[in-house]
């Protein structure tokens, strides 16, 4: 890593732990919706996830969960291009809870191909599959799986992008497969710097849909913005939709290539 880029990370992590340190809140460890970004053959990468929970559940929703209410969670996720369309990651899921105790929640591994396409303008589509175990507190189940489709499209300054989802558990008795979407419009506004809105859906077991004002539905409104230096930064507002989403949800995420 050169040393300007070298220099930009630290501070920008720094800043986010500094953040953090009085305001430890929590969400999911990944809220995102992947598009057709890839590391190049050979070449590494790191995007450090920071979810937070400004007014949530206090409660759990099964017994030994650690409720979302003023939970952090900080997740480094590291990647390595692998071909010109496949690229491998694995995370870290770590979060600090109210009282200050920090707490490792697990692992995931993931692959994510994209098939070749014009980057600049026109459609393009791609798999992710991830496979982790997390802690009780984190998941109900310790093994699961999820398999994520990516649709999207550019051009006219517009990027669209779909991931329909596909979630189920690998350890015995983990209950049906859950199906969710996840959407982002986003509009450039300078060369540097894109505005747009992210839905998050939950849907419910695949073949039985729930209603749709049933699960977490959250609305971001969304900032995506070059920093120069290989580093990109997404941040976002949430606001949930229905019942069962968390009421406010801030997240951020920081990205370099190495």
């Amino acid at each position: 890593m050169s040393p300007a880029r070298h220099t930009v990370c630290g501070v920008l992590l720094t800043c986010a732990m500094a953040f953090h340190a009085n305001t430890a809140l929590a969400a999911s460890e990944e809220i995102q919706v992947y598009l057709d970004d890839l590391s190049a053959p050979g070449q590494f990468g790191l995007d450090v996830h920071n979810n937070d929970v400004l007014s949530g559940a206090k409660q759990p929703s099964y017994p030994g969960e650690r409720p979302p209410y003023h939970v952090y969670r900080l997740t480094p996720e590291f990647y390595y291009g692998l071909t010109p369309t496949l690229e491998l990651g694995a995370y870290l899921l770590t979060s600090r809870s109210p009282e200050g105790t920090v707490n490792v929640d697990g692992s995931k591994l993931r692959l994510k191909y994209v098939a070749p396409h014009d980057d600049k303008a026109g459609g393009f589509w791609g798999l992710n599959l991830e496979v982790g175990r997390s802690s009780k507190a984190a998941s109900e189940t310790a093994w699961n799986a999820q398999l994520k489709g990516i649709l999207g499209w550019r051009g006219g300054g517009w990027t669209l992008g779909a991931n329909p989802n596909l979630d189920w558990s690998l350890s015995k008795g983990g209950g049906p497969v859950i199906a969710s979407l996840d959407l982002k419009a986003a509009r450039a506004v300078s060369e540097r710097t894109q505005l747009g809105l992210e839905l998050y859906n939950e849907l419910g077991p695949v073949g039985h849909l729930d209603a749709l004002n049933k699960n977490s539905k959250t609305l971001y409104l969304a900032l995506d913005q070059d920093l120069g230096h290989e580093v990109d930064l997404n941040l976002g507002l949430g606001r949930g939709l229905t019942h069962d989403s968390d009421r406010w949800v801030l997240k951020f995420i920081v990205g370099t290539h190495f």
